[in-house]
């Protein structure tokens, strides 16, 4: 007989541990992952000190973390794609560059972000 699915606080807590173990794989394997995380902790004391109010401090923050999130999405992209994808396939070489551009428009929106609330 099967287990019954998991309610309230028990599949609250295993969630947060697979989540919890995805942040370390993606700590352990991605270095770009550890780089993003690196400017992350060093610029958001410099956030906090150039927001003038919550929703300054929270925009710069803000970018900052979608940054790793699209990382993480893109990693859980590149896993599965090398996963399922022993030979090269043009749709798999897709899959990967599109990851890797949302990345980019990531960070690009850091700059944005940042620049617009530094000289406004």
């Amino acid at each position: 007989m099967s287990k019954p699915n998991k309610q309230g606080i028990e599949r609250i807590i295993d969630a947060a541990g697979y989540s919890v173990a995805g942040l370390r794989a993606a700590y352990s394997n991605e270095a770009a992952f550890r780089q993003e995380l690196c400017l992350l902790v060093l610029l958001v004391p410099l956030a906090l000190w150039l927001g003038d109010s919550g929703v300054e401090c929270a925009l710069l923050i803000g970018s900052l973390l979608l940054v790793l999130i699209v990382e993480l999405i893109n990693s859980a992209i590149e896993a599965v794609v090398d996963r399922f994808d022993g030979e090269r396939h043009e749709l798999s070489g897709r899959a990967k560059d599109i990851g890797s551009a949302a990345v980019l428009v990531a960070i690009v929106n850091v700059f944005v972000v940042w620049l617009l609330v530094i000289t406004g």
